[in-house]
């Protein structure tokens, strides 16, 4: 006679598996064209800013970590304002093909922490512009005398998940679809030069940003 709790436990396994199957992705999701890279789809030139020489921009991927797998493309650019140069942006765009439970989107939060900084600020914000309103997030993060006003938003998807709770529920969402999408993580950021926040400065630069952006790119970076 079988045992009661080997039952119950087969039916568990049993649940398991099913769960599994169900959850396993048929389809990919890829909202980036096939072939086009991130620096032909975000334009050099936004309005009311220029390129300009960066090398201070932080950067999630380090060669041979799990953050160098997570994303099959990346951009790292600098920009001044045309009508104060002294206003110096830092842009970052990561993409990833596929952002399972391994390859997931490497937050600033987690980001700056690592290498060093303190999130002394940390805050939902909507940047709203002819694209429509995407929902961002604006943090602040400090290393010794350096303060870094930073603006950011994913899309996984064609969801924009401001928060790491957010992003999982649309993962679990999309496997229960059946599919496994890509993702995008668009980050500005800019270094104080005194007192005074920099967020309103590259939250406009995002908005500029975000309306400049070819078909294709508001595809890849926004999901529209």
């Amino acid at each position: 006679m079988l045992d009661r709790r080997d039952v119950l436990a087969g039916l568990g396994s049993v649940g398991a598996l099913g769960t599994a199957e169900l959850l396993r992705p048929r389809r990919i999701l890829t909202l980036k064209p096939e072939g086009a890279t991130l620096e032909e789809l975000v334009p050099r030139r936004i309005p009311g800013f220029e390129p300009a020489d960066s090398d201070d921009i932080v950067l999630p991927r380090t060669e041979g970590s799990l953050a160098s797998r997570l994303y099959g493309d990346q951009l790292a650019r600098g920009y001044r304002s045309l009508a104060d140069p002294s206003i110096r942006i830092m842009l970052l765009v990561a993409y990833g093909s596929t952002q399972n439970d391994l390859l997931q989107l490497h937050r600033p939060e987690t980001c700056y922490p690592a290498i060093g900084f303190e999130i002394t600020r940390h805050v939902p914000v909507e940047l709203g512009n002819a694209a429509g309103s995407i929902p961002a997030v604006a943090l602040t993060a400090q290393a010794g005398n350096r303060i870094e006003d930073i603006v950011y938003w994913t899309r996984l998807g064609r969801s924009l998940p401001r928060s790491s709770r957010e992003q999982n529920w649309d993962r679990f969402r999309a496997a229960l679809l059946g599919y496994v999408s890509d993702g995008a993580l668009i980050r500005a950021s800019a270094v104080r030069t005194g007192d005074q926040s920099m967020e309103r400065e590259v939250s406009e630069f995002l908005r500029e940003l975000a309306t400049a952006l070819p078909k294709a790119g508001r595809l890849t970076l926004l999901g529209r």
